[in-house]
């Protein structure tokens, strides 16, 4: 297939491209500059530079592809003009257009799955709007709401169990106290979800990107620190002071999801290393 990607030079979306080549598809990636556009051919996509957030431009450049996956992180507005753009271009059809969700948009659960309502916080308030604008088009609209993705030494784990986010005296600091569970997925297995999903998923459905990796905060800091560091719980406020209090609040939810529909539906079977093995590696 010829696939329009967005994100194509991010932490998920240049993975996500490297399996679409792997597989066999011809990958069009809109880019911002010529230099975001070299980074494409290197991965042997073929970069388009233009404005993603112009819908009559990218109108035109979805007009000869077979599917689209949208990875570009964008605000509100910006995902508007990219999902009007897709209705302009694959309005009628049966292209697939695979849209990204988050782990975030559900709030506290033990075992959050597809069919749970959405309780969002600040940080994800705009997005079912928008995943339920997709879902309920009339090309087939697909949805992935990734869990917290790790690995490659990038993303949210590699953020906030950094050396930079100890303190003077060099100890860690949890988000919180630490007890909060985190749902994790690991990039590699992630990007053949959207593989599949951009292949052979059904029309209106929502797929969580989960492994099964359920960590505590407190575990993945003990993982980062190895057994001479320590790690030091902090209260939410201050938490809230020292991430901003959007992105405090979602990394507090305590959540934990398995991507069983995803397993069921698409053959998934995510078998990249656990977090706290990840974690581990990156110390040395």
């Amino acid at each position: 297939m010829q696939v329009l990607l967005t994100g194509a030079t991010g932490y998920i979306g240049s993975v996500v491209l490297d399996h679409l080549i792997a597989a066999g598809h011809t990958v069009f990636a809109p880019v911002r500059t010529t230099n975001a556009g070299v980074k494409v051919e290197a991965r042997r996509g073929r970069a388009i530079v233009g404005d993603l957030t112009d819908a009559a431009w990218l109108t035109q450049q979805l007009s000869d592809v077979d599917a689209a996956i949208h990875l570009a992180a964008l605000d509100g507005a910006g995902d508007d003009a990219v999902i009007s753009a897709v209705e302009s271009a694959f309005a009628g059809t049966k292209k697939r257009f695979v849209y990204t969700g988050g782990i975030w948009t559900w709030g506290n659960s033990a075992d959050i799955t597809e069919n749970d309502p959405f309780d969002p916080g600040a940080l994800s308030a705009w997005r079912p709007e928008r995943i339920a604008r997709v879902m309920g088009a009339d090309y087939s609209g697909i949805v992935i709401s990734p869990a917290v993705v790790y690995g490659h030494g990038a993303g949210v784990t590699a953020l906030i169990f950094s050396d930079q986010m100890k303190n003077e005296d060099g100890v860690l600091r949890l988000v919180g106290d630490g007890t909060q569970h985190w749902a994790t997925v690991y990039v590699e297995d992630l990007a053949d979800l959207y593989v599949r999903a951009v292949e052979n998923a059904p029309s209106g459905e929502l797929y969580i990107g989960a492994s099964g990796h359920n960590p505590t905060v407190r575990e993945m800091a003990e993982a980062a620190v190895g057994p001479n560091g320590k790690v030091v719980p902090e209260t939410v406020e201050n938490s809230q002071a020292r991430l901003s209090a959007p992105f405090a609040d979602a990394l507090l939810l305590d959540e934990q999801a398995f991507g069983q529909k995803a397993r069921t539906d698409l053959g998934w079977n995510p078998t990249g290393a656990d977090p706290l093995t990840v974690i581990r590696r990156g110390r040395h």
